[in-house]
């Protein structure tokens, strides 16, 4: 594949991450349907596997952005030690290229984790778990949450 169709292939998976980080949420998922549409590689387990972690994990802001932890299984579905080869090393290929992806993020959003992004995005934090709070995070956050889904899933595709 030519850098330009790589480019094209980064810039759809761009686009339907957006998509769907705005009309259903739950970005480590959307980052990994979007990936899975666009290149493969993602199967419906980890898709399923990924649900727990949006929102910094559970819903409680503290962990890595699900947009992020999306990304990092995705390029971990590609380059990452298979379960018959947990004796064989720690193939740190797969880690460098995870590394790359989240220092990349730190750069582009200021931050690696749900309740950093909530301050950059919005100047706040929220609790996700309180309805007002959740709903007043939806309002503030526009789609910026949505462009960080479409930009992990970009890079990703680029990466792969």
């Amino acid at each position: 594949m030519d850098v330009q169709d790589k480019q094209a292939l980064a810039e759809q998976a761009y686009e339907k991450a957006l998509k769907y980080e705005l009309d259903f949420g739950c970005c480590p998922q959307c980052v990994l349907a979007a990936v899975q549409e666009t290149v493969g590689i993602v199967d419906d387990a980890t898709i399923k596997a990924s649900h727990g972690l949006s929102g910094g994990g559970g819903l409680v802001g503290l962990g890595a952005c699900g947009a992020l932890t999306g990304g990092l299984m995705a390029l971990s579905a590609k380059y990452g030690r298979d379960r018959d080869h947990l004796d064989k090393g720690r193939y740190i290929n797969n880690f460098k290229k995870n590394r790359e992806l989240v220092e990349k993020f730190r750069q582009e959003f200021g931050g690696v984790t749900c309740e950093e992004l909530q301050k950059q995005f919005t100047g706040k934090t929220y609790d996700m778990w309180k309805a007002d709070e959740y709903k007043a995070f939806n309002d503030a956050r526009g789609n910026q949450c949505a462009h960080a889904t479409g930009t992990v899933t970009r890079w990703v595709v680029e990466m792969l």
